[in-house]
């Protein structure tokens, strides 16, 4: 938090000419301008991400950050929600941009077996290995070397809500999962469906099969469906499935029934909540709404949006899912040495609490002071993430091959999708997820 993000991410794709036409740039609605001196004056830096709106206008706030110290010139291109497709088409045409912002640890494992990737530099996994629990730099290493290092992170196990729809329907905070039902049957029959699901988005449908499937399966059958050892046919995903479906087909649960879900994107489903016209009371996703919330609609997180953990379900333990989005620096790019400046420099504290007091983001960098955060929402979401060390559960989606876990239209995204439109038939799209999973794992 998809990615997207972790993140989020992964919204609509641009036109590959309007693309080139970005990495080709010098000096568009896309770049900082350089400082005057600085050790990479007149040098520039070109850096492909998933992020829109206002996730790619804080994030350009954290590259001027590294113009002002660097002197570097900095361009970002977005690279749409298949970035795997997006960097092997530039780098096919030899355009590729320094450094890609990766939100699944399957693309970025990916890249690293094709030989795109540049090791970090010693500086970077240094800085890196001070800060950061080691399930991050696990995460960012293939084969024994470490190519990504996790800028930012999600938690992605959060339920974001508007006070004055659980005030009218007279509801808590869920403590289970059976109570967030019964809380958002609550909000129906007060006037407002319970959930604005982003189904246009594929990757908001695996997180919520994701959190429901660690709380009832419990973290080692995670660990192995995300590694492919245990088959989608599983009963354990059949009953996963099937908890979701139940959520899906009730029209009280799903503002506007699946048609309008499949027409929702992820902004606009923080729109239906937290918007001028509010259709929903619930929004589930990563701790990146409250910065939707806050930049799109003039919410204050804490106050005008609230969250609660997602729930234990059939008695499990409540999930904690994260996502991230990865640094990596590849191997053609035009100016390869000045992208592992801007990797370092993501690396430390610095960096981070410059998108903390911006909103929308958390870091695993023990390092980021947590007064950084521009509200105590923030501070103790990041605050939890961090404490969580190695028990974090990553993103099974993000962990899967490209194929199968991060491409629109196809692979998990799209069998979800269609699950969403038809749930009664879970043992059937567990076989559907089980043929494609064998496809892309090649097992």
């Amino acid at each position: 938090m998809r990615r997207p993000s972790t993140a989020p991410r992964r919204i609509a794709a641009t036109t590959s000419a309007a693309l080139t036409l970005a990495l080709g740039a010098t000096a568009c609605g896309g770049t900082t301008g350089p400082a005057s001196g600085g050790e990479l004056s007149g040098q520039t830096v070109t850096v492909a991400g998933v992020w829109t709106g206002s996730e790619q206008q804080n994030f350009k706030k954290v590259l001027d950050a590294f113009t002002a110290k660097t002197g570097a010139k900095t361009v970002f291109v977005p690279s749409g929600d298949n970035v795997s497709t997006f960097v092997g088409s530039k780098i096919e045409g030899g355009n590729a941009p320094d450094v890609v912002m990766v939100p699944q640890v399957g693309v970025l494992r990916q890249f690293a077996q094709k030989g795109w990737l540049q090791p970090l530099s010693e500086r970077a996994a240094g800085t890196a290995g001070a800060s950061l629990a080691p399930v991050w730099k696990d995460y960012g290493t293939v084969d024994g070397t470490y190519f990504g290092l996790y800028f930012k992170a999600a938690h992605k196990s959060t339920v974001w809500y508007a006070p004055e729809a659980f005030a009218q329907a007279g509801v808590s905070e869920p403590k289970s999962y059976a109570d967030l039902l019964k809380a958002g049957h609550a909000l129906a029959d007060s006037g407002r469906p319970a959930f604005a699901v982003a189904g246009e988005d594929g990757w908001t449908l695996t997180d919520w099969f994701e959190n429901i499937y660690l709380s009832q399966a419990g973290p080692e059958k995670y660990d192995r469906l995300a590694r492919h050892e245990l088959k989608w046919t599983d009963a354990s995903v059949v009953k996963a499935l099937t908890t979701l479906g139940a959520l899906f087909k009730d029209q009280q649960l799903v503002a506007g029934g699946a048609r309008t879900a499949l027409r929702t994107d992820f902004p606009t489903s923080v729109e239906r909540v937290f918007g001028p016209e509010p259709e929903a009371g619930m929004v589930f996703e990563g701790d990146f709404v409250g910065g939707v919330a806050k930049d799109q609609f003039g919410k204050k997180p804490g106050t005008d949006a609230k969250f609660f953990p997602f729930p234990a379900v059939d008695g499990g333990k409540a999930p904690v899912v994260s996502g991230g989005d990865a640094a990596v620096v590849l191997k053609r790019a035009k100016n390869g040495a000045a992208g592992m400046k801007l990797v370092e420099f993501l690396a430390g504290p610095e960096a981070a609490e410059v998108w903390a007091g911006a909103g929308g983001f958390l870091s695993p960098n023990t390092e980021v002071d947590l007064q950084a955060y521009g509200d105590e929402v923030a501070r103790s979401t990041a605050a939890s993430l961090v404490s969580a060390g190695d028990t974090v559960r990553f993103d099974m989606s993000d962990q899967a091959p490209a194929a199968f876990g991060g491409t629109k239209g196809a692979g998990e995204w799209k069998v979800l999708q269609d699950f969403l439109r038809d749930p009664r038939d879970p043992r059937g799209t567990a076989a559907t997820l089980e043929a494609e999973a064998a496809k892309a794992y090649g097992n």
